[in-house]
């Protein structure tokens, strides 16, 4: 099975950032750690599951829990990269689909027309579809467009991490 790589973990994580405490992200999202959103439960309870055990993340998190949990956030993306995707990728490829993917969410990468044009081998059309992933309700989000370019430039054989 493929993995996600230091590199590309390195990657996504100046792409979010690292927040030891809880703030609203670009879309007004309640966000923690390395953009893990806070479900509506986690809201209610002040807790997040890291590793098994609840954390009270009301007082901030520590470098080891922010580590485990962008690991346990990175499940979902890595695995939904690894079921979709039918052709071949390189590993910075692969890496750059999985910061995309944790990025805009599994279902939407599942429904995207990036992803239909990818498995018919059209690698050379990724990058543009990539950069149709830019809007926040409807307005270009200019942290996005730098991400995206950033994504691209991984994706086409490396970025300086």
């Amino acid at each position: 099975m493929r993995q996600f790589s230091e590199n590309g973990k390195k990657f996504l994580t100046l792409r979010e950032g690292i927040r030891y405490a809880s703030y609203l992200d670009s879309g007004g999202e309640p966000t923690i750690g390395v953009g893990h959103l806070l479900t509506h439960a986690e809201r209610l309870s002040g807790k997040i599951k890291i590793a098994g055990e609840y954390v009270d993340y009301r007082h901030g998190l520590s470098d080891m829990q922010v580590e485990y949990l962008l690991d346990q956030d990175l499940v979902p993306a890595i695995l939904t990269v690894l079921s979709l995707v039918k052709v071949p990728l390189t590993q910075n490829q692969f890496d750059a689909l999985v910061s995309f993917v944790f990025n805009i969410g599994e279902q939407a990468f599942a429904d995207s027309t990036l992803l239909r044009v990818l498995n018919n081998s059209e690698y050379a059309r990724v990058p543009h579809e990539m950069r149709r992933w830019v809007y926040d309700d409807g307005i270009i989000v200019p942290g996005l467009k730098n991400r995206r370019e950033k994504e691209i430039e991984l994706w086409n054989g490396g970025v300086e991490v």
